[in-house]
């Protein structure tokens, strides 16, 4: 607080500088966007889980889901019939259509399984290739 006193009068004021108080403010605000920056995870990092190129692991309910299986190398399996990243919209959409709906009317549920090393490209194509033949009912399987 600071005391300012006129010449003429003999009045004292008193005002409150809050110059300091608001360049403090501004540098806990730079430093908390700093450290928000610095904590949050930018764009889609996601691990998935480690998967074998076999067949074997897959779990064994191929007949309620639709099973996709994308190895290290962007190779991708529907159902153990390769497709390639052109080809996967067709594939799925024969699939889909062929397998019909569930017992209550809900389209079937997509298991993706892929390897940690496949691209995240292959990864989003079939997402969308899904959502494309109707059904947005995809989940990523890990071990």
């Amino acid at each position: 607080m600071a005391f300012i006193t006129r010449r003429g009068d003999d009045e004292t004021m008193a005002e409150i500088n809050i110059t300091p108080f608001t360049d403090v403010l501004l540098v806990l605000l730079i430093i908390f966007m700093i450290l928000a920056a610095l904590s949050a995870p930018p764009g889609f990092e996601k691990q998935l889980g480690k998967s074998s190129n076999s067949r074997s692991n897959q779990p064994q309910n191929t007949r309620q889901n639709i099973q996709i299986l994308v190895n290290n190398k962007g190779i991708i399996f529907v159902d153990g019939a390769r497709a390639d990243a052109q080809t996967i919209y067709y594939v799925l959409a024969q699939d889909i259509r062929k397998r019909g709906n569930g017992p209550d009317h809900k389209p079937r549920h997509i298991s993706l399984i892929a390897d940690v090393k496949a691209p995240y490209g292959i990864i989003i194509r079939i997402l969308d290739a899904a959502r494309a033949a109707g059904n947005d009912d995809v989940g990523f399987v890990t071990s």
